[in-house]
């Protein structure tokens, strides 16, 4: 959905269906191409500037990931400082509602309470970013 292509939404075939033809022209087919290919290209040449802006940052959270291959929330708070918004919610707000009825949506066991208080604490409980680089390690 932007100006050139529109508001428009194409039915997709159910699982099985048999595919003969596309819903819509070759020329749309063309616009929706070149309209994909201009929005990964912006979203490619946004986040390299903003890893650029935020060099420092990276590196200071890169070099202890590295090292430690696991930082919680208050090694984070410790190499950046304090978020710069409030947290509103926990993993289970932020679930609720989704799946199927029959979907179990609860945290895996390594993340319950991963957003509660600690008892006789104000910080919530450390949320975990883990290094994801195969093969990465200290320079």
């Amino acid at each position: 959905m932007n100006e050139k292509v529109g508001q428009i939404s194409f039915d997709l075939p159910r699982q099985g269906d048999m595919v003969l033809e596309k819903p819509y022209s070759e020329a749309t087919a063309r616009l929706i191409d070149d309209e994909v290919r201009i929005l990964i290209n912006d979203a490619y040449k946004r986040t390299v500037a903003l890893l650029a802006e935020k060099k420092a940052d990276v590196e200071k959270v890169a070099l202890p990931l590295l090292e430690k291959e696991v930082l919680d929330k208050n090694d984070m708070v410790e190499l950046l400082g304090p978020r710069p918004f409030a947290e509103k919610s926990t993993y289970e707000e932020f679930v609720e509602g989704t799946g199927s009825l029959d979907e179990d949506t609860s945290p895996p066991e390594g993340l319950k309470d991963w957003n509660r208080e600690r008892e006789g604490s104000e910080e919530p409980a450390g949320e975990k970013v883990t290094s994801q680089v195969q093969g990465a390690g200290p320079a």
